[in-house]
C-alpha cells in the first residue's frame, strides 16, 4: 500500500499485469480488506481469501478452485515493473507441452556476482538437461568445490504459471521438511513429484520488500 508516484504499489502492479494483454482476466487475491478495497474502488477485480494461508499457492488455489481456468499465472503484488517477456515465456511452456508433462512453469535469470550468489534472499535453482527444476535453495547451489567447470548460477524469479490441477493438488498436500527448512513453497511441489519447467530471462525486476527498494522504484518512474 506504499505510494509509488501517486498510486499504491499494488495498484501499479495490477495495472501492469493488465497492460501486458497476456491474460483473459486479472485478479488480486488478498486477505486484506484495505488491499481489496484499493483494487475494487479503482475499477479492478479482487478476491478476498476466506481462510488463512501459509503460502501464496494456497491462497491462489482457494481463489481459483471454482473458476473456469486452465492456466493460472501468479505475479507477486510487489512487482510493479512487470515485463511481458518472462510472463510470455512461462505461458508458452504450456502451449508447447502437448503431452502435459509440465505441472508448473517458472522463471530464472543468470547471476554472476559473488555477493548475489551468496545472498540467502536470492533463491537459487538448479535444473536438469531439459530445464526442469531439480532443487531450489537459499544456499549456494551447486557448491563450488571445483572451480572453472562451467557452472552457471541462476536466481529464481517469483513468477509462476500453473496448471489448475497442480494448484489444487498443492492445496491438499501437507508442508514437508524441505519447505519448512528453506521457507520456499516451490519445494512442496518437488517433494511430491510435480515437474517445474524453468525458463530463462534477462529481465531484472524490482520487488519492493524494503524502504530502500521503494526508493529505487521511485527513480524508475
Amino acid at each position: 500500500m506504499q505510494d509509488l508516484g501517486g498510486k499504491t504499489v499494488i495498484r501499479r502492479t495490477y495495472e501492469a499485469a493488465m497492460a501486458t494483454q497476456l491474460f483473459d482476466d486479472v485478479f488480486v487475491v488478498t486477505d486484506s480488506d484495505i488491499i481489496f478495497e484499493e483494487i475494487v474502488s479503482n475499477g479492478g477485480k479482487a478476491i478476498k481469501s476466506v481462510k488463512e494461508h501459509e503460502s501464496g499457492s494456497d491462497r491462489i488455489a482457494e481463489a481459483i478452485e471454482h473458476l473456469e481456468v486452465d492456466i493460472v499465472v501468479n505475479v507477486q503484488g510487489d512487482e510493479p515493473f512487470i515485463d511481458a517477456d518472462p510472463l510470455q515465456k512461462a505461458i508458452e511452456v504450456f502451449k508447447n507441452d502437448l503431452t502435459k508433462q509440465v505441472d508448473l512453469a517458472s522463471v530464472m535469470r543468470e547471476i554472476t556476482n559473488e555477493d548475489d550468489i551468496k545472498n540467502p534472499n536470492n533463491v537459487k535453482v538448479v535444473v536438469d538437461q531439459n530445464g526442469f527444476a531439480l532443487y531450489f535453495s537459499r544456499s549456494v547451489i551447486p557448491y563450488p568445490r571445483e572451480q572453472n567447470v562451467g557452472v552457471r548460477y541462476f536466481q529464481h524469479i517469483g513468477i509462476y504459471a500453473f496448471r489448475k490441477q497442480a494448484l489444487l493438488d498443492f492445496y491438499s498436500l501437507p508442508m514437508q521438511s524441505l519447505e519448512a527448512s528453506e521457507k520456499l513453497e516451490q519445494l512442496r511441489y518437488l517433494e511430491f513429484g510435480k515437474r517445474i519447467k524453468m525458463v530463462e530471462t534477462t529481465h531484472v525486476g524490482i520487488g519492493i520488500d524494503t524502504p530502500e527498494d521503494l526508493e529505487k522504484a521511485k527513480k524508475m518512474l
